[in-house]
Order: C-alpha cells, then sequence, then structure tokens
C-alpha cells in the first residue's frame, strides 16, 4: 500500500515509535472512504458496558448482534473498529482484515457507584489485543478523579508494552470527579488540560468530547480572558484543543456523545471540520438509528470530512 502525503506528513509527528506501531497508524489512516485524507470516523461500541444493553440496543434490536457493528462499519467504510474483548471475539474470524480493531481495554459499568473517584476496571490485555488482530488498544482515564493517578500509571504500563510490540495506542480522555462541576467536564479549559494530558502520556490517538463554551478553573480564566482566545464558536474551541494537543502534532478525534437529532449532529461535525479536527469517533448516533439511515448518516459525515458538503 503507497501511502499519501498526508498521511506521511502525520506519521513524521510520531518520531519515536517503531515500524510496527507506524504500520498499524497507516492501516487505520488508509482505511475506508476517507483513507489517506489524514481524517479518521470510527465506530465505538462500549456503551452495553457503560450503560447497559437495553440502554444502548433496545431502541434498534439489530445491534445487540457483534457481528452487525462489524458489518456497519465495513459497509460504511470507515477507518476503524472500537469494541471491547468479548464483542471483537465475537467476529474477530469472520471479519479478519476487513476493518482495523481497536480492543478497548478497560471499562466501567453504571451500576457502580464512582463518587469522586471514579474508574474503570480493566478488561481486556494487549496480549489479548494481539491474538485477535487489533491495530490499537483503546483506554479512558478520568482527569480530575480522585482516581486518576492511578489510571494514568495503569494506562503508561499497558502503554509501554503496546507500543513495545507494535500496537497504536488510543487514550479516551474525559474529564470528571473530584471537584469538576458537571459543567465542568466539557468546559474549554478542561477540555483543553485533558487533551494536553492525553498528549503527554503518549497517546497516539486522543480521544476527547466537543468543548462548551465554558471555563471552569479561575486560574484558567484569568489567562483565558487576557490573552483573549477565541472560544465563541465551536470551530474555534476546537482549534484550541488541537493546539493543546502539541500544535497539532497529535491524532485528536471527537465523540458524538448522547442522541442528537441529523441536522445538530451534521452541524458539530462541520464545526469539528472547521476547527482542524482529525475526525469523529460516533457511536449512538449512528448503531441506535435504523442500518439504512446510519448508513446514509456516516455518508454525510465522511463527506463533510472530505470537504464535499
Amino acid at each position: 500500500m503507497k501511502i499519501t502525503r498526508k498521511v506521511k506528513s502525520i506519521l513524521d509527528n510520531y518520531d519515536s515509535d517503531s515500524q510496527g506501531v507506524k504500520a498499524n497508524l497507516v492501516r487505520i489512516l488508509m482505511q475506508g472512504r476517507l483513507g489517506g485524507t489524514g481524517k479518521l470516523v470510527i465506530l465505538p461500541v462500549d456503551q452495553g458496558f457503560e450503560h447497559g444493553p437495553a440502554r444502548s440496543f433496545a431502541v434498534n434490536p439489530d445491534a445487540y448482534d457483534p457481528h452487525y457493528h462489524y458489518q456497519l462499519a465495513i459497509d460504511a467504510g470507515l477507518s476503524a473498529y472500537a469494541a471491547p474483548l468479548g464483542m471483537i471475539e465475537a467476529g474477530a474470524s469472520r471479519f479478519a482484515g476487513q476493518i482495523p480493531t481497536i480492543m478497548k481495554v478497560n471499562s466501567s459499568n453504571s451500576l457502580a457507584a464512582g463518587g469522586s473517584a471514579p474508574t474503570q476496571a480493566i478488561t481486556g490485555s494487549v496480549s489479548e489485543a494481539l491474538r485477535l488482530g487489533c491495530s490499537a488498544i483503546g483506554f479512558t482515564i478520568y482527569p480530575g478523579s480522585d482516581a486518576a493517578f492511578d489510571m494514568m500509571g495503569t494506562f503508561q504500563d499497558m502503554a509501554a508494552e503496546a507500543k513495545a510490540l507494535g500496537l497504536a495506542v488510543v487514550l479516551w480522555s474525559y474529564p470528571r470527579g473530584g471537584g469538576l462541576s458537571k459543567q465542568g467536564e466539557t468546559a474549554l479549559d478542561i477540555t483543553a488540560y485533558a487533551a494536553h494530558m492525553a498528549a503527554l502520556l503518549g497517546a497516539h490517538i486522543i480521544k476527547v468530547k466537543p468543548p462548551a463554551d465554558a471555563l471552569e478553573q479561575p486560574e484558567a480564566t484569568s489567562v483565558y480572558q487576557a490573552t483573549n482566545l477565541p472560544r465563541s464558536t465551536l470551530a474555534e474551541r476546537v482549534n484550541h484543543i488541537m493546539q493543546a494537543s502539541f500544535a497539532g502534532r497529535r491524532i485528536v478525534v471527537f465523540s458524538g456523545g448522547a442522541a442528537k437529532d441529523r441536522d445538530g449532529l451534521l452541524d458539530e461535525v462541520r464545526a469539528l471540520r472547521d476547527g482542524g479536527a482529525n475526525g469523529s469517533i460516533i457511536g449512538r448516533n449512528t448503531f441506535q438509528r435504523p442500518r439504512d439511515e446510519a448508513l446514509d448518516l456516516l455518508g454525510d459525515i465522511i463527506d463533510i470530512y472530505r470537504g464535499k458538503i
């Protein structure tokens, strides 16, 4: 496979990584309808763990079947499919080589009361990701949680193992817990801080939520106000997140979040694109729709990132 100049320029930002890691990044960056553009759309299906099966799949019962998600990602021409161990195992042989996979190696659940110290359990491993032919592992940290330092330490250990064995590393960096307000979880200063921490921890691909027009920390607020940092539009705020991610030297994708109407979701994706985002990692807003509607929506999202609409 001959890689594009754009993908080559992205790989040049990962100076220390091995040929194996870069080969797996290439597999993701060259896959599907966005292959070679430097943009990504990834399907994540870890919501069964996080929210429970009925909340995740009852609205579209076909989605209880792990094969449904593999096929949706393939047919939509997506960049990768991310899921916990069991879902990857359920289709690893049938769909081998058809789409890059990312094993989510830690997970939470809505039955546990996180309080000020929300955390996640280890639910997969680097060796299992290798056994199943995955291109990367995925991990979540909760900056702000009273358990955040333990999560970061565990991530560092698993990331080092993954990199040594040639796997790429994706980090979900979702602020919550501790003294953060609910609004603060997506505040611009907090989201930028979360993205920067993910870059500092060595993630190849960073996943954060779209930042809101709010500021949480008084010390940061004074800096944002003194420097007149543009933040009135989502595109401006996304541009700042990219700036915080080593001045755009790291791949950053943004979550789709809770269910949205179609027009609202597409407007958000346009703002992500205009702000310089590398792409979207979008689950419930696709697989909770009927298959034909999901494929049509994903086609429009891809076309937005391709600059067609």
